[in-house]
């Protein structure tokens, strides 16, 4: 209860003031009269009334007492700071925990992403194997994922959120173990595929579960931590590679296990996603896994909205496949998979295959130059530049970053394509030429700038887009279109880059950036601040992405 002694002017802003208290406050505003009766100022706060100011999400009520007659009125308020905190500990523990889950399952996807690279020479020289089975050993960890993304929400709309991120955890363990001890080339191809199915079920159902038990005003910070962590894991595996000689891959694919096994911890202590318990009637259960992560007064009030959302849903019955592509689901489809695909073919694996390849340009001779440029470079910056997306995507909102990335991500695209394509170091130990510095710098550039926007932000917006009836299919849908575009760069990139050359090839991506946005400035809505259910209510309504907007909770 906040007491605060108001000049009579001050009541006329009364109601701005009140919206600096955040939601759920409740404020009393109380005006004393100190002056003696009969004297001027007497007079003055008489007719000043007396006030009482409650407000509880975006509406507060008024109640006023002038002569000792008492009125009382409701008036809309600004909604409440994004940059608002859990004030209750236990709610501030459990949302923790929740981030903690999702950074996890980021982690196996980036530490097995960055790994590889390291223990690639010392497979070849264990196995005698050619490039041919290196791109195998390489791709077959997007194969898995790619089948294990088509069937992961299924699985979790069956059997709920937990049992499939703790299934992830196991085939991630497993998959490590069988890398580490293989006998021979086709046992750790099998090792690869394990993986593989369980980065894929861990990146449709982390960032889908985070979705659906973050509170709204920091959803997009918790979801973004998938990709922070799949930053922080292939920094993590840079520095293993350089730490391990290459002879000892098998010590670096073992250590795969250890955030498998932390994951499987977390995920025994989060509660199941309130939602999927309202879609099982066990609103009870519902209840108590809501009342973890939200403040005890708004408990009630977000299950009757979740249960007012999924009776409304269930009503049509079992949402089908077929409802996924319906009209009614296109538009958001539609955003989720080109978001998806762009993420891949704007060349962000391209550049981190070729950046040693670019550091030599840039005239770091050295195996063990270019190895450190990479660790630092590349590894560091990935995961300070994500750390700005965690840290301002609900402030800045979801498309201002995708948009700003694009531009950043074209300007240093076109920077490093120059660079391939003119000579820029002619003798070993010339030093760093202009020309390739200019393309080291492009490639940090390129790394920084996506590490803020479509790392993060893709991930955030694929999994809050789509209507709960089908969310867990179309979020499905969306992260498999992101694997199998990551499958067909991997396979395809050094037949391209041989076919056209390096330098067109990194031209081509620039211009899939210039197309990623346009299509996010006339497709991809501003989702920041909004619940799930009033992101599908802007989705019913339907409207222009200016109306979304305008629209848009003000940070």
């Amino acid at each position: 209860m906040n007491w605060l002694r108001l000049g009579t002017g001050e009541c006329r802003s009364l109601s701005s003031k009140a919206s600096s208290f955040g939601a759920r406050t409740e404020l009393m505003i109380l005006r004393w009269c100190s002056a003696t009766p009969g004297s001027h100022a007497a007079s003055s706060v008489f007719c000043a009334p007396r006030l009482l100011l409650t407000g509880r999400g975006s509406r507060f009520s008024v109640k006023t007492s002038i002569g000792g007659e008492s009125v009382s009125t409701e008036q809309s308020a600004p909604q409440a700071s994004l940059e608002e905190k859990p004030r209750n500990k236990a709610v501030f523990k459990w949302v923790l925990m929740i981030a903690l889950v999702t950074f996890f399952a980021g982690l196996l996807f980036g530490y097995d992403q960055g790994v590889i690279s390291g223990a690639l020479k010392g497979i070849g020289n264990s196995f005698n194997v050619g490039d041919g089975a290196k791109q195998i050993i390489t791709s077959w960890v997007t194969l898995g994922a790619l089948i294990a993304a088509l069937v992961a929400g299924m699985s979790a709309d069956r059997f709920g959120r937990r049992p499939v991120l703790l299934a992830a955890g196991l085939l991630f363990i497993a998959g490590a173990v069988i890398q580490a001890v293989t006998p021979g080339v086709e046992i750790l191809v099998l090792g690869r595929l394990i993986t593989g199915f369980g980065i894929g079920f861990a990146s449709v159902i982390a960032p889908l579960y985070a979705a659906e038990m973050a509170p709204q005003r920091i959803r997009g910070r918790i979801v973004s931590t998938y990709q922070l962590a799949i930053t922080f894991g292939i920094f993590i595996a840079y520095l293993v590679s350089d730490l391990l000689d290459s002879a000892e891959w098998r010590t670096m694919f073992l250590l795969a296990a250890v955030p498998g096994v932390i994951l499987i911890i977390c995920v025994m202590i989060v509660p199941e996603s309130s939602r999927w318990y309202v879609k099982m009637g066990r609103k009870d259960k519902a209840r108590e896994s809501l009342s973890k992560v939200t403040e005890p007064a708004e408990v009630e009030k977000e299950l009757s909205e979740v249960e007012a959302q999924v009776n409304a849903e269930a009503a049509d019955g079992e949402a089908t496949w077929a409802e996924v592509f319906s009209p009614r689901v296109r538009k958001a489809l539609i955003v989720g998979v080109g978001l998806a695909i762009f993420q891949q073919i704007t060349g962000i694996n391209a550049i981190i295959y070729y950046a040693s390849t670019i550091f030599e340009s840039a005239g770091l001779v050295s195996t063990k130059s270019q190895t450190v440029a990479t660790l630092y470079c590349v590894g560091l910056t990935n995961v300070l530049a994500t750390f700005i997306a965690v840290a301002y995507i609900d402030r800045f909102g979801r498309r201002p970053l995708l948009l700003m990335g694009f531009i950043g991500m074209f300007v240093s695209l076109c920077a490093v394509a120059i660079g391939f394509g003119t000579q820029s170091t002619a003798d070993t130990g010339a030093g760093p030429s202009i020309v390739g510095i200019i393309t080291m710098v492009g490639l940090v550039v390129f790394i920084a700038s996506f590490a803020f926007s479509l790392g993060p932000v893709v991930w955030t917006i694929i999994s809050e887009i789509y209507p709960g009836r089908v969310r867990g299919k179309a979020v499905s849908f969306a992260t498999a279109a992101n694997w199998g575009a990551a499958f067909l760069v991997a396979e395809f990139f050094l037949t391209l880059t041989s076919g056209i050359g390096e330098s067109a090839t990194f031209f081509l991506f620039a211009a899939m950036c210039i197309l990623g946005f346009i299509f996010t400035w006339r497709y991809v809505p501003e989702t920041r601040g909004r619940s799930l259910e009033e992101i599908q209510e802007m989705w019913n309504k339907g409207g222009s992405i200016k109306s979304w907007d305008e629209t848009a909770p003000k940070p």
